[in-house]
């Protein structure tokens, strides 16, 4: 019966390992096999060995690159948690008004992001975009503002908001889970003992959450480093690849350079970059669990 079950087991198994192996394993494979190799698409793969590799750590512009999505990431990921902690500290309630507002909050989530950055596109738009229409109005600027393509930073912090706007209700959501499933009768004790809601949200809430803070911080540390959707749409790299983040310069390189190996090597460091950072947070999270 124990080795009956140890095959029901596997069977139950065999799709999603099938599944790791196709679309995980393979994949990542055949990226190690591409970055030892020369390969445009066009002419059959050579082997270059690590060549591919020295020329990834000799190049200027990919870490240029590589320095601006780490600027992006460490000024949007404070941005993220702490103003999604804040929104869920406020609609953690079981109220109606706070449920209506968490729907709102949260419904940017289930937009594709492709989708967001067209609508920040036009939204950003020096000719007709609504956003210097009502700056105009209210007479703050004095003329239409070029947001997207002309100045790098005006560029990254408009890419900045239209992703906020987008992913702040996930970090919101997750926020609100941990809270409320902090116990009522710890609360409850530190509202006999005394403590204001700042007491409270410092020495009790925050505590209890810190692994789901810990959590949001390594998705969303993550997804900034892979960001490329939002740059490829509102500022396709503009002014002069300045604002081209890491997965641009990869993608520049992959399909319009026709420099597939060199792309797949670029691939591999941002991969292990970002291995190396998700082991640190791991370990965090175990230590503030322990």
């Amino acid at each position: 019966m124990r080795r009956r079950g140890r095959f029901v087991g596997l069977a139950y198994l065999t799709p999603a390992l099938l599944f790791v192996l196709a679309f995980t394993v393979y994949p990542l494979g055949q990226m190690v096999w591409m970055s030892l190799h020369n390969w445009s698409l066009i002419t059959p793969p050579t082997y270059v060995g690590l060549d591919n590799y020295e020329r990834a750590f000799a190049d200027k512009q990919f870490w240029t690159s590589f320095l601006f999505t780490l600027k992006y990431t460490a000024i949007i990921t404070p941005i993220l948690i702490v103003g999604g902690y804040l929104l869920a500290l406020l609609v953690s309630a079981n109220t109606a008004l706070r449920k209506v507002t968490r729907t709102v909050v949260f419904v940017p989530v289930v937009i594709g992001l492709g989708v967001s950055s067209l609508l920040w596109y036009w939204l950003f738009s020096t000719d007709f975009g609504i956003i210097n229409r009502i700056l105009l109005d209210l007479g703050l600027i004095d003329g239409p503002v070029l947001w997207l393509g002309v100045d790098a930073d005006t560029s990254n912090w408009a890419i900045i908001a239209s992703v906020t706007w987008k992913v702040i209700g996930f970090g919101m959501l997750l926020f609100v889970g941990a809270i409320q499933a902090i116990p009522r009768e710890v609360t409850e004790a530190s509202m006999v003992d005394g403590a204001r809601f700042g007491q409270r949200v410092f020495h009790v809430i925050l505590p209890l959450t810190m692994r789901t803070i810990l959590l949001v911080t390594l998705v969303s540390v993550i997804g900034s480093l892979l960001a490329f959707d939002q740059f490829y749409i509102m500022t396709a790299g503009q002014p002069q690849n300045e604002t081209a983040t890491s997965v641009f310069y990869v993608y520049l390189n992959s399909f319009p350079y026709l420099k597939l190996g060199y792309g797949a090597a670029l691939s591999m460091v941002l991969a292990l970059t970002i291995l190396a950072f998700t082991v640190v947070q791991l370990l965090l999270t175990r230590r503030s669990s322990a």
